[in-house]
């Protein structure tokens, strides 16, 4: 950071540890100084705000559009509410993660949010980065070593925190510039997103067509009788999984029997990415010859019945993993299912492979049923699946060809997710260096575009 830009020509001791040396010219007050608590009640105009960490604070209806989805609005009224003005920052619940947000709206909020209201000269725009710096949201963090999920902060803890402040012309300018610059980080943060989705969709298809079409483009084909396979190759089968796979539950262990040493147990949250991480649990080696079916094989399929609405992405019900070498022998908790070939003529990795296209996927979330937010699925409906098999020698071949192509898919996926990792990285490094005085940005100035240089030529 500091190669590409000046550093101020003095500091000095800020005498608090988040903020270490800062500009000389810099004035160093605790947060009770710079902003009040306000504790106005609504306005009978005020319309319910609501604050999150990707969208600061915003409107509950507008909250509702962006995140498609019902937000619990106030039953009984909002006169108990805090009224917030524009450019007011607002505490939540989970400021302590992810910061303090900034509102651009005027209307209320919950009282379980504390509202931030300037009570000296400063530039909205400076706090709100300086809001959501790394080094601040630590400073944060280090107010309590309790702060848990239902617990906000407090007005006297934050306000125990000093901030800087600098005048509010080099305020507006540190401002300015990181507009201008994460704008810029974000453009390619989001072109490297849209690669990777590019990515994933072209493996995919990869998948898709390997498991309807067959390797030949060739090949006689046939109506396959399913509306959404179309025609197949004339020699393949159509068959649900259910004639083609045995499987074993995983075991309700007790939660009292996990210990810190002995045998890992794999849970259905650990089944991620098409594999399964290391576990975090353990059971007494001794369980291994008292549950034989629990224990994992490398190689085998491993599939979730319990997770999340399919809505939800991520961690929705029925994930695929399969078992790395590593957790061979490990043992297999509830609520998850492994799919065995036993059935000679299917082989492990062609199933992997129909287990991952988005119509097996499509089939998983039609079958979830549970409540708004916990979903399961029946064995019975994950196995009532029709799917097209070729003869054993060309599902080897299937899987081989598509594996080489997914292999190379994966090394350009990987390369476009640590690219955005490290833009993320960058922006995040930049704003920190800014509002901390760490790079002198006073006589930055936006570089004029080439069709801008022409206009004034």
């Amino acid at each position: 950071m500091s190669s590409k830009y000046q550093t101020y020509p003095e500091y000095k001791d800020s005498g608090t540890q988040w903020l270490r040396d800062i500009p000389s010219g810099w004035d160093v007050y605790d947060g009770k100084r710079l902003f009040k608590n306000r504790r106005e009640l609504s306005l009978v105009s005020d319309e319910q705000l609501a604050a999150s960490q990707q969208h600061g604070v915003i409107p509950q209806s507008l909250m509702m559009k962006l995140n498609d989805s019902k937000v619990m609005l106030a039953l009984k009224g909002t006169n108990s509410f805090r009224h917030v003005e524009k450019n007011d920052f607002v505490i939540s619940l989970r400021s302590f993660e992810g910061g303090i947000e900034h509102s651009n709206y005027v209307g209320c909020v919950s009282p379980a949010y504390t509202v931030l209201s300037a009570i000296k000269e400063v530039e909205p725009s400076f706090y709100r980065y300086l809001f959501k710096s790394k080094p601040y949201i630590a400073a944060l963090q280090a107010t309590t070593d309790s702060l848990r999920d239902g617990k906000s902060i407090t007005f006297d803890q934050f306000g125990a925190i000093s901030l800087v402040l600098p005048n509010v012309s080099e305020q507006q300018q540190i401002a300015n510039f990181l507009d201008h610059e994460t704008a810029k980080i974000d453009t390619l943060i989001d072109k490297q997103q849209q690669l990777i989705k590019l990515l994933k969709e072209k493996r995919q298809a990869v998948i898709s067509h390997a498991v309807t079409k067959g390797l030949n483009p060739d090949a006689p084909m046939k109506d396959s009788g399913v509306e959404w396979l179309g025609e197949v190759p004339e020699h393949w089968e159509s068959r649900l999984l259910k004639g083609y796979i045995e499987t074993r539950k995983g075991v309700a262990f007790k939660s009292s029997d996990f210990c810190d040493e002995g045998v890992l147990v794999a849970k259905a949250s650990d089944i991620k990415n098409l594999t399964i991480r290391d576990p975090e649990i353990s059971l007494p080696i001794g369980y291994i010859s008292k549950y034989p079916k629990a224990i994992l094989k490398a190689s085998e399929i491993v599939l979730s019945t319990v997770g999340s609405t399919p809505d939800v992405k991520n961690s929705a019900v029925g994930q695929i993993g399969k078992v790395p070498n590593s957790l061979a022998g490990c043992l297999l908790n509830q609520n998850t299912v492994v799919f065995d070939c036993t059935d000679n003529r299917l082989e492990n990795g062609y199933l992997f492979l129909l287990l991952q296209t988005s119509r097996y996927r499509d089939h998983l979330d039609l079958h979830a049923h549970g409540t708004a937010n916990q979903a399961s699925l029946n064995i019975s409906d994950m196995l009532s699946f029709t799917a097209t098999i070729p003869p054993l020698k060309e599902q080897v071949s299937i899987t081989e060809e598509v594996n080489k192509k997914l292999d190379s898919l994966a090394v350009l996926l990987s390369k476009s997710q640590e690219s955005q990792e490290l833009l993320k990285e960058r922006r995040t490094a930049l704003i920190s260096a800014a509002v901390t005085g760490k790079i002198d940005v006073r006589n930055w100035q936006p570089k004029k575009s080439k069709s801008s240089m022409e206009a004034t030529a």
